[in-house]
């Protein structure tokens, strides 16, 4: 800072309680200058303290008007603090500048500014332009001070500001020269501002009625009595005048050595321990009160302190050592802390050990409900994290309302400039036509032009100063724009690590309840069918945990439960099953998932948008093969679907073919409405778009499905149509999107005859199936082969509807993405996948009741979508188009031959009853003859 408040040799502070005396002001020890300059930096943050007179707007009825008052900001809590003079003990009230916005206006009085908070606007004047303008830019460098410095500096600043200091400061100078390219800085204007501004009396006012604060009558009454109690002590306790005071007595006074500070006494400042001792009871009597004062305010003491340059040295060595102490504590409580969180995790293991140790019961039931506690301390946690991040977004809101006002402000600005400008070159060039072409003498008097001519130079005068004005605050409030733009970009950035600490710690959340879930299963496995108070007991655990998520939702205004009910395409996260065991293992499912889900979505769903939102125009190549492997993010997948039928349909999409089939459907009854009818109803009942009554995506799904079967007359309708349908409705929500994407999948991508009558296509794959399953996991096809297991039952339908009715949502599309680009391939690497990713699982299990239950939902258990794609497209290369092929025509010869085998064996077979005639036996009568009689 540059000003008074650099030469300590020539400026001196003091106490606010001290300014009354002028004994402890007048004086100043003087230094050698090497001494001086050397001792003069420890002491830089006590002359750039904020403070200073102003004057408010502010009052009501005939009071209302301007009020002088003591500013003065507190870089703790980022509050301008104000009272009605720097010696009162307590502020009036304070403006919260962490959120507020500073505007200057050209056509207001000069030295007006103001501070606009989201719950006040505060109008401010200063003494001068120039004082103005010095205020705005160090509220502007406090503000974002305070918003760029760490978390710990405001817990602990002096302990805090050794190690983040450079770093700091490195910022803030940044930001100066960043400001400094909208508007120049401004001098430090001697005397108004600062430690030196405290020591000229109180601007004055025409009534001193008018000054004092109505709103805060008890504060005022408070201060007036504090400041007469200290004037009557003064004046009892005094013995001579502060005027008495001669240089001869001051001498002993310099030459006195201060006693050495104790950094490790509470409640003492180092400044006040360097002060000289005083000789006259005046003077102590001056110390105590201004001391009784820093106690009462201290947010002046700080600032005012008299700078004691004798002995700035010693000073800047205590404060050092004052600042390693409070480091080398902090670090002490950084190992205590570790301490604990190692103490922590022992327990934890200590706990594990116990509860698989526990012989009884008992026992594990009490550990299971020391788990609960845990579950509830971890929720309140998450709701505290939820209300921060609903703070901060409330506060990012109002910051960009500020940013369009201000924009909004400047614009107008802007114009007004423009058409003053407009104003000034027409009045310019009316002077020149004026000088070059001059009026006849004769007509105009002497005297008449010369009015004329210095009305005409003052008037532009007065417009070059209001050009001057605007620029300035054009100026102010670009800057202004600049940083509160900087100020949200920050705010923002701690929205989304407070989002991710919340992320994890719901993900966290899930895997202790889906333990504890899974702990209840356990014992109930254990304890089976027994009647006994543990089962009973168990069976209400069970209970609650089935239901916790209604009851919580209902107590609850903010939802803290991690796992919603339908997911983003409308289908349950939690299938309904009707028995007991598999509603337990259901929810466990779904914590994983939802566990997987959260701890996954930074760290890997985040850079996979930025880079399809990066990736630009669509275009086959080896990056777009590697990023639909990965998945389509939500937002570009209805864009990405398009693309990729629209593909496979070049030469067979005509504009207005699909208005044309619906027409041609509602003229003409086809033969398959009837099974399309039916099985609408039956079109993933675990979905609620297609399960609600007001929901328009059946009426979406019958006229899609109605166009696709006079399309395509050879195949109509078959069973599984519906799902695809359905699954390209829910994505690209378009109907005739939708009818085009089922067009691409049944006539380019699946063989030919993999939805006729015979099924002769999906035959085919299922034995294709059996041969890669053989080669790529024969410990598992010989497990399936000892226990006579046939996966066709299982896999037939996965194929047939592209895993529509297996796989959890977010997986399943996942696998859509890459299959509409590279076709049915991606259909057997993904079957094998998934028998990989539960090989183990299924060879433990030895009965093929067991298997065949455990496949009716085992896709549903796979939550790692990662795990699953590298197995697909690592683990099960090589895998090459051509050994498909031949397989699919090795296997089409033999199905097609055993076809003809079948149909001739059928042929012979009627031949050979036809040529037989048939003996009725006696006493029985033909079904023509009984009809006959009747």
């Amino acid at each position: 800072m540059e000003g008074a408040q650099e030469k300590p040799s020539e400026s001196s502070s003091s106490a606010p309680g001290s300014i009354e005396s002028t004994g402890l002001a007048r004086g100043p020890e003087v230094l050698p200058p090497e001494e001086s300059e050397g001792c003069t930096r420890p002491l830089e943050t006590a002359s750039k303290k904020l403070c200073g007179y102003l004057s408010k707007f502010g009052g009501k009825g005939p009071l209302r008007g301007w009020k002088s008052r003591w500013f003065f900001y507190d870089e703790r809590k980022c509050h301008l603090y104000y009272s009605r003079t720097a010696q009162d003990a307590n502020p009036l009230d304070s403006i919260d500048l962490s959120s507020a916005v500073f505007d200057c206006k050209a056509d207001a009085e000069e030295g007006t500014f103001e501070i606009k908070t989201p719950s006040r606007v505060i109008t401010l004047k200063a003494a001068t332009k120039q004082v103005m303008l010095y205020w705005l830019q160090q509220l502007q460098m406090k503000r974002w001070e305070f918003h760029n410095s760490p978390p710990a500096l405001l817990a602990a600043p002096d302990a805090a500001l050794a190690g983040n200091e450079p770093a700091l400061r490195l910022e803030l100078e940044q930001e100066e020269v960043e400001l400094e390219e909208f508007l120049c800085p401004v001098k430090t204007p001697p005397g108004l501002v600062g430690a030196d501004a405290a020591l000229q009396p109180a601007p004055a006012m025409p009534l001193a009625l008018q000054n004092i604060s109505l709103k805060h009558l008890g504060t005022e009454i408070q201060n007036t009595v504090y400041n007469i109690r200290g004037n009557r002590q003064a004046q009892g306790t005094g013995h001579g005048s502060p005027g008495d005071d001669s240089p001869q007595s001051r001498e002993p006074q310099k030459e006195e050595q201060p006693p050495v500070p104790d950094p490790s006494a509470p409640g003492k400042d180092p400044a006040d321990s360097l002060k000289p001792t005083p000789k006259s009871s005046l003077t102590a009597n001056l110390i105590q009160k201004a001391k009784r004062q820093n106690n009462t305010f201290p947010l002046f003491a700080e600032g005012l302190t008299r700078n004691r340059t004798a002995q700035e040295k010693a000073l800047a060595l205590e404060q050092q050592v004052l600042m390693l102490t409070k480091e080398l504590k902090s670090q002490k409580e950084l190992v205590r802390i570790l301490h604990k969180a190692l103490g922590a995790a022992q327990q934890e293991k200590r706990a594990t050990s116990a509860y698989l140790a526990a012989a009884e019961d008992k026992d594990r039931l009490e550990l299971v409900r020391h788990k609960v506690r845990q579950i509830a301390e971890l929720g309140r946690r998450v709701e505290a994290l939820e209300q921060e991040r609903d703070s901060l977004a409330q506060t990012a809101s109002l910051r960009e309302q500020q940013v369009q006002e201000l924009q909004q402000h400047v614009q107008l600005l802007m114009d007004k400039n423009q058409a003053k400008q407009q104003v000034i070159c027409k009045l310019s060039e009316k002077v020149t036509q004026d000088f070059m072409h001059p009026p006849n003498k004769t007509l105009v008097p002497p005297d008449a032009a010369t009015r004329d001519f210095l009305s005409q130079q003052e008037k532009m005068e007065h417009l070059k100063d209001d050009m001057e004005a605007y620029r300035t605050q054009n100026r102010f409030l670009n800057s202004e724009i600049h940083q509160v733009t900087k100020i949200w970009r920050k705010v923002a950035e701690k929205e989304r690590a407070l989002l991710m600490k919340c992320a994890y710690l719901q993900a966290r959340n899930c895997q202790v309840e889906s333990k504890y879930l899974a702990g209840l299963r356990r014992l109930q496995e254990a304890v089976g069918s027994e009647a006994s108070e543990c089962s009973e007991l168990l069976r209400q655990l069970i209970q609650e945990a089935l239901q916790w998520e209604a009851s919580e939702a209902s107590a609850d205004t903010v939802e803290l439960n991690p796992i919603s009910e339908y997911d983003e395409y409308g289908f349950l996260t939690v299938p309904n099953y009707e028995v007991e065991d598999l509603k337990l293992l259901a929810k466990i499912q779904v914590l994983e998932v939802r566990s997987h889900h959260l701890l996954a979505h930074e760290a890997m769903e985040r850079p996979l948008r930025e880079r399809w939102a990066a990736l630009g125009e669509l275009a086959p190549s080896l990056e777009l093969k590697q990023l639909l492997r990965m998945g389509v993010s939500q937002e570009h997948r209805p864009r990405v679907w398009r693309w990729l039928v629209h593909r496979r349909l070049q030469h067979l999409q005509v504009p207005g073919r699909y208005q044309e089939l619906l027409s041609q459907s509602q003229t003409c009854k086809h033969p398959a409405a009837r099974q399309i009818e039916l099985d609408l109803n039956r079109t993933f009942p675990n979905n609620k778009h297609f399960t609600c009554p007001t929901s328009s995506l059946p009426d979406k799904l019958r006229r899609v499905l109605l166009a696709f079967s006079w399309q395509n007359p050879s195949i109509g309708y078959c069973q599984g149509l519906n799902r695809l349908a359905a699954i390209a409705l829910l994505v690209l929500d378009e109907e005739e999107s939708a009818f085009w994407c089922l067009v691409a999948i049944v006539e380019t991508i699946m063989p030919a005859d993999y939805y006729s009558k015979t099924l002769t296509a999906s035959q085919v794959d299922q034995r294709v199936l059996q041969d890669l399953l053989l080669e790529k996991l024969p410990r598992l096809m010989a497990h399936l082969g000892q226990h006579r297991v046939d996966l066709s039952f299982i896999t037939f339908n996965w194929f047939l509807v592209v895993f529509a009715d297996s796989l959890i949502s977010n997986i399943l599309l996942q696998v859509w993405d890459a299959f509409l680009y590279e076709g049915t391939k991606v259909l057997f690497r993904y079957a094998l996948a998934i028998f990989k990713y539960n090989e183990e699982e299924i060879l433990r299990l030895q009965d093929s009741l067991e298997i065949y239950q455990y496949m009716r939902f085992f896709t549903k258990t796979i939550c790692n979508s990662r795990k699953l794609m590298n197995i697909a497209f690592s683990d099960m290369n090589p895998f090459p188009m051509k050994q498909l092929q031949q397989l699919r025509t090795v296997h089409r010869e033999r199905l097609e031959a055993e076809l003809r085998e079948l149909e001739q064996l059928k042929a012979e077979y009627l031949e050979t009853r036809a040529s037989l005639n048939p003996v009725m036996p006696e006493g029985c009568t033909s079904e023509d003859e009984g009809d006959g009689e009747a």
